[in-house]
């Protein structure tokens, strides 16, 4: 590659673009970028592909998008040739078919691993991107493309005296490579989102003792995996135009699956139930699609969450846990609602414990117990299931400084600010893939990333061909894309829950509603025009443009 200046005068590596990590999104932006004959360099902390399925590897990890719908469909080839195994595939599975894309379209070559991004200034003299990385290496690049994931930067708790404490300590967000054995431990699961939900019916079955600390209840819905048929996956395959145009066009969330004609209370209580017990029996995020108001009106809203209150009653034969497991201080759906495989089932073991820290919050860890208020459980191990920075978190770690030396950090202090969650203003040149403002976590995630990387893809192309330098979010667009999305989310219930959503789960970080909740159809369409009216709210400038205005 050709040298040229970085921000701190010595020479450069230059690449077209630089793309931040290589999971699905940052894979699939380095196929297309190619396709488009530009030179692009991507840097991967880990040592491996995948992404959020290289670093969650904890027990019972799996997706909650069924297999055949949650993969690329930018090639029929790896459509039609890739054998998904089971309804929801486990995370090994995910992994080994991230690595064979990576294979396939031999993407390696470009991708450096075991690098982190550390930092990444515009030069507004030459606008260019100077990015540094953790092996002492600058390069320079026109674009920075973030592909860093919206689940990949583990929380850790702020305990007092967990540096003490004697036994093991895993976080299921970064989950040891070698398998881990729980035989004849008593082990102790902090938290009860969906990693612990996944995790804790495994590690229960190796377990001496199992013992549970849970603030909030989540809502819960079975997934009742299954093996996959040859015939099924033959059959889905025939129907993958349909599917992928559903997905892409029509459904809220990028899921194929009917759609609602009505509201939960245009049924009787009859039929009303009847429809909730057929999507309790198949299983799977389809319950929240049983009806079209559910998100939106509370009453409709509490006739789902009480058929799913009742359903754990029915499974846990302990009245006080079965009460404790029952979620009550938020609306069905408006928390990520999990999926499940013996999750409340396991609550009737001997040798599993719930216990409520909401009422007797942890006070400490010791060298080999965790303490409430009332008591200490004695463990030789612990789980930390208490999730992720989202959306922002991997973002905020990189020293990321625009226009005027401003960081992106102190631009999003109060909150983050995009327009289409793909730009930030004052950060030319910068785009996130599934960033805040966009469907991202509230979508199948592969459909929300190759939109905004195919987007991403001809944007910079339509620049190229252009000789447009620089491109980035206008003030007023921003203002008006940030109000439009608070809007549409406080039309819904979803605000009403201390979600990661809202970046409750993290102290002192802004409660502001993050993804997009307009829908993945309704966004595309959105995005599609602000393309076709030449980038509508962004203001480019560049050769060409300097060029007409001297004529």
């Amino acid at each position: 590659m050709p040298a040229s200046p970085s921000v701190s005068g010595k020479p450069a590596t230059s690449y077209d673009v630089v793309v931040v990590g290589a999971g699905f999104a940052g894979m699939y932006m380095l196929h297309r970028l190619r396709q488009h004959g530009m030179t692009a360099r991507v840097y991967e902390q880990g040592d491996g592909v995948g992404g959020t399925w290289y670093w969650n590897r904890y027990p019972g990890a799996r997706c909650d998008v069924e297999s055949m719908q949650y993969s690329y469909s930018f090639s029929e080839e790896l459509q039609q040739e890739w054998d998904w195994s089971e309804r929801y595939a486990p995370q090994p599975e995910i992994l080994k078919y991230a690595n064979h894309v990576a294979d396939r379209f031999n993407l390696r070559p470009d991708i450096q691993f075991n690098t982190r991004v550390e930092r990444a200034v515009f030069d507004e003299t030459t606008g260019l991107w100077s990015v540094a990385t953790s092996d002492g290496d600058t390069v320079a690049a026109r674009f920075f493309v973030l592909a860093t994931g919206c689940l990949s930067n583990a929380k850790m708790p702020d305990i007092k005296g967990i540096d003490r404490f004697k036994g093991r300590v895993y976080h299921t967000g970064h989950w040891p490579h070698e398998e881990v054995d729980f035989t004849g431990l008593r082990v102790g699961v902090i938290g009860t989102g969906s990693s612990a939900i996944q995790s804790v019916p495994i590690i229960a079955e190796q377990a001496s003792q199992l013992t549970v600390f849970q603030r909030t209840a989540n809502f819960s819905i079975p997934a009742r995996n299954a093996e996959l048929t040859e015939e099924e996956r033959q059959s889905f395959r025939s129907r993958y135009p349909e599917i992928r145009q559903f997905a892409r066009e029509i459904a809220r969330n990028g899921i194929y699956t009917e759609m609602p004609d009505r509201g939960a209370l245009d049924d009787g209580d009859n039929e009303r139930r009847s429809k909730y017990e057929a999507c309790w029996t198949s299983g799977g995020l389809t319950f929240m699609s049983v009806y079209n108001n559910l998100a939106l009106e509370q009453a409709a809203n509490d006739t789902a969450a009480n058929f799913v209150r009742e359903k754990i009653a029915e499974i846990v034969k302990d009245p006080k846990t079965a009460k404790l497991l029952q979620p009550n201080n938020h609306p069905i759906g408006s928390k990520r609602i999990c999926i499940d495989t013996d999750y409340f089932k396991t609550f009737n073991r001997a040798n599993v414990t719930l216990v409520d820290i909401k009422s007797n919050p942890i006070e400490e860890i010791t060298e080999n117990a965790v303490r409430t208020g009332a008591k200490d459980y004695e463990v030789d191990a612990l789980v930390l299931a208490t999730g992720f920075d989202a959306m922002t978190g991997s973002v905020a770690k990189i020293d990321i400084h625009g226009r005027g030396g401003q960081t992106l950090n102190q631009k999003w202090a109060a909150g983050p600010r995009t327009y289409l969650g793909l730009m930030s203003s004052g950060f030319p040149n910068l785009f996130v893939i599934t960033g805040p403002g966009s469907p991202s976590v509230l979508s199948n995630m592969i459909v929300s990333i190759e939109q905004h990387v195919d987007w991403i893809a001809d944007c910079v192309s339509y620049m190229r061909d252009r000789g447009l330098d620089t491109m980035e979010a206008a003030v007023d667009a921003e203002d008006k894309w940030v109000a439009h999305v608070n809007e549409v989310a406080y039309a819904t219930l979803y605000p009403q829950a201390n979600s990661w959503y809202m970046g409750a789960n993290v102290p002192g970080k802004p409660r502001i509603f993050m993804p997009y909740i307009g829908g993945v159809g309704p966004y595309r369409q959105i995005c599609n025009d602000v393309a076709a009216k030449g980038y509508e709210g962004f203001v480019m400038a560049g050769a060409e443009r300097k060029k007409r205005a001297a004529s």
